[in-house]
């Protein structure tokens, strides 16, 4: 079990279990020993849910990352392909089975889809003369993964161009089927909010909303699933108290917005990619007398970042600028604790600090870490180039004009960021943006960034809209800024789904609601930040837990819209 995954109010590793089960179920069907040829994309999301212990345990000898020619020779009986639905990657398998069928002996072939099977891919593999080959072709829906106690991603990389771009619904349908998998493990969700849309882009220009493409269909299908797939799920005391859909088109400012908490500072320089972080070696070199910096390593370090280290735990959402003065207190503690071994006298002292000596180490270790990553970050923060950066961005948060102005080398691009809505052409309309600044107070002067009293300390002064949006439905409820909801874009709604009788909720004084907020098109480390700080709030009154189609920040968002070269 993955304990940091069940601190909170949902234990997600119900979830984590689920979804293993299912990989066992189909490595048994593949008897005998067993090679598996990874889509390298896929390597990442699924170590969060099965570490090579359990493949082993399943027979699986070889892991192989998939590449174009002959695969490394391997004395297994069956090879596994595991990969995503693309239809250049059938052109590598085809390589790899017709290389094996050459090679000799006859092996099983295999192939998992993630997360669906694909009717056009299955016709390349025909064409290619491959698909007989096959004994299982299935698919396997890791729709959401657990990245922590309240984090759940789809890892969609595409998700938000699919949808704004080549009005492709695909990312609606599996973020339903997602959430239909939450449903029928923690109980009908009772209530669900919605704000956005899914514009359509016909031959290149944004049209009117269409009823298939709105933000609201992905309620819509997953109650008509509910209805279709009626089962265990009904019989489930409900976990989650709402379900919040926002679009990322209802607030495309945040993303772009530099984060300024300490986890998102890492994403923003180095990115963090399925909860693994890689940073300069030097930095983690250990310092020996003498030796004048020679043999300094040359291979990044990689660190897993999770609620599982003590210490993440408790910096990783703090602004930047505090994260200092607890690591300084922290050395201070490690420090005295280390120093209680002069006071051991009799055995039982002895022995009751050796048994805390591991613990003692590990904190030790995970102090000098951060103290490095720190480090590198404030390299960067004291730069006139972060400076100047961060000075724009929050001239224009602010509500302040500003003159400066940006290069147009990327046409393509911009095209692409126009028409996602990214982009407006200025006219003689009226600017809305100080209205919503103003009613949902997204810019605050006096910010407190050792002991945070509001959201904005996130991005030292700016609330994220988003959570801005979340932290209102809660309390007092979205009527109170009905004005607002008109400006941004896309309809805003409510369903309600009906619970069988006797699994109606009722909550006990002083307990505090929990609301699924989902984000499709991506959510930032910041607004993650923003969503904790709320559930800690004594009298906040709502625990958030957040799912979302991709982690994303500025540089990765606009990357994911950016056209490939040819």
């Amino acid at each position: 079990m993955a304990a940091h995954l069940s601190y909170g109010r949902v234990n997600l590793n119900v979830l984590r279990e689920a979804v293993r089960r299912e990989l066992r179920e189909f490595l048994d069907k593949c008897a005998g020993s067993k090679a598996i040829v990874w889509d390298e994309y896929l390597t990442g999301p699924f170590g969060l849910i099965a570490q090579y212990s359990l493949l082993k345990e399943h027979e699986v000898e070889k892991m192989f990352t998939l590449k174009g020619s002959r695969l490394p020779a391997a004395d297994v009986k069956n090879i596994i392909f595991v990969v995503r639905p693309r239809l250049e990657l059938m052109d590598i398998i085809s390589e790899n089975v017709l290389s094996e069928d050459r090679r000799g002996p006859a092996r099983d072939f295999h192939i998992l889809f993630v997360p669906r099977r694909s009717l056009l891919c299955e016709q390349r593999l025909k064409d290619l003369g491959v698909l007989g080959s096959f004994i299982h072709r299935e698919e396997y829906s890791l729709d959401l993964i657990p990245f922590d106690g309240d984090l759940l991603s789809m890892e969609s990389e595409g998700a938000f161009k699919e949808c704004y771009l080549e009005s492709d619904q695909t990312s609606l349908y599996h973020a339903a089927k997602g959430l239909m998998t939450l449903q029928a493990l923690y109980g009908t969700i009772p209530q669900i909010f919605g704000k956005g849309e899914c514009a359509r882009v016909r031959n290149g220009r944004r049209v009117p909303p269409d009823p298939m493409f709105c933000f609201q269909q992905v309620a819509n299908m997953m109650i008509r699933m509910k209805r279709e797939f009626t089962g265990s799920q009904n019989s489930i005391f409900p976990v989650f108290d709402n379900l919040l859909l926002l679009d990322r088109n209802v607030d495309l400012l945040t993303p772009l917005a530099t984060q300024l908490t300490y986890e998102g500072l890492i994403d923003e320089i180095y990115g963090i990619q399925n909860s693994y972080v890689k940073l300069p070696p030097e930095k983690f070199a250990p310092k020996k007398q003498g030796d004048g910096g020679k043999d300094l390593p040359t291979e990044a370090k990689k660190l897993q970042l999770n609620s599982a280290e003590e210490l993440y735990a408790e910096i990783r959402d703090k602004n930047f600028n505090a994260v200092g003065s607890v690591l300084s207190k922290k050395a201070k503690v490690i420090s005295a604790a280390f120093e209680e071994r002069h006071n051991a006298k009799t055995v039982g002292e002895i022995k009751q600090f050796v048994s805390q000596l591991p613990h003692m180490q590990a904190a030790r270790g995970s102090l000098a870490n951060h103290t490095s990553i720190a480090e590198l970050i404030k390299d960067v923060t004291t730069s006139e180039d972060f400076f100047d950066k961060l000075t724009v961005e929050q001239e224009f948060m602010s509500g302040i004009d500003t003159d400066k102005t940006y290069g147009y080398e990327h046409i393509l691009t911009l095209y692409n960021l126009e028409k996602a809505g990214l982009l407006k052409p200025q006219t003689g309309g009226r600017n809305t943006y100080p209205t919503v600044r103003k009613t949902l107070r997204l810019w605050m002067d006096d910010v407190n960034e050792q002991n945070p009293t509001d959201i904005s300390y996130v991005y030292s002064g700016y609330a994220p809209l988003s959570v801005r949006l979340a932290q209102l439905l809660s309390r007092p409820g979205w009527r109170s800024i009905e004005e607002v909801l008109r400006i941004l874009p896309g309809p805003h709604f409510e369903e309600r789904q009906p619970l069988p009788t006797g699994l109606q909720k009722k909550r006990q004084p002083g307990e505090n609601r929990v609301t699924l907020i989902f984000f499709l098109g991506g959510v930032t480390f910041a607004e993650i930040a923003a969503l904790r700080f709320l559930s800690q709030l004594e009298d906040g009154g709502t625990e958030y837990v957040i799912a979302t189609t991709k982690l994303i920040n500025g540089a990765s968002w606009i990357e994911s819209l950016m056209e490939k070269p040819f």
